[in-house]
């Protein structure tokens, strides 16, 4: 194992990193995932964040730009990019995707190899 001080330059940056997510006060950025066995509201509002993500990415928008285009406070914009689904409802979420998306709509489908018995 390498001293400290013989570290490479990529090795020291990761031993700061590993220092501040280990720090008990530290409140980082945390992605989100569903639990795992989502209910359906779950898997939609999960859909709609990451549909979010995605456009943030594939269009190189910050997080400031996003918040701007969905008019929400950085704070709570954050909180959609990391799919923290129970801090929403969906009715906001579509809101919010309808502002940032020029055709936005929410469709139904039937889960493979499931049906729903009357």
């Amino acid at each position: 194992m390498k001293k400290k001080n013989n570290l490479s330059p990529e090795e020291q940056e990761f031993e700061k990193y590993l220092q501040k997510i280990e720090d008990p006060n530290y409140e980082g950025e945390e992605n989100f995932d569903l639990p795992e066995n989502p209910t359906a509201l779950q898997v939609v509002k999960f859909d709609i964040c990451q549909n979010i993500l995605r456009s943030k990415r594939e269009n190189h928008l910050t997080r400031q730009q996003i918040a701007e285009k969905i008019q929400l406070s950085l704070p709570e914009t954050e909180e959609i990019l990391f799919c923290h689904i129970d801090k929403f409802t969906l009715d906001r979420l579509t809101e919010y995707a309808s502002k940032l998306f020029s055709s936005f709509r929410v469709k139904v489908v039937e889960a493979e190899g499931q049906r729903i018995n009357p």
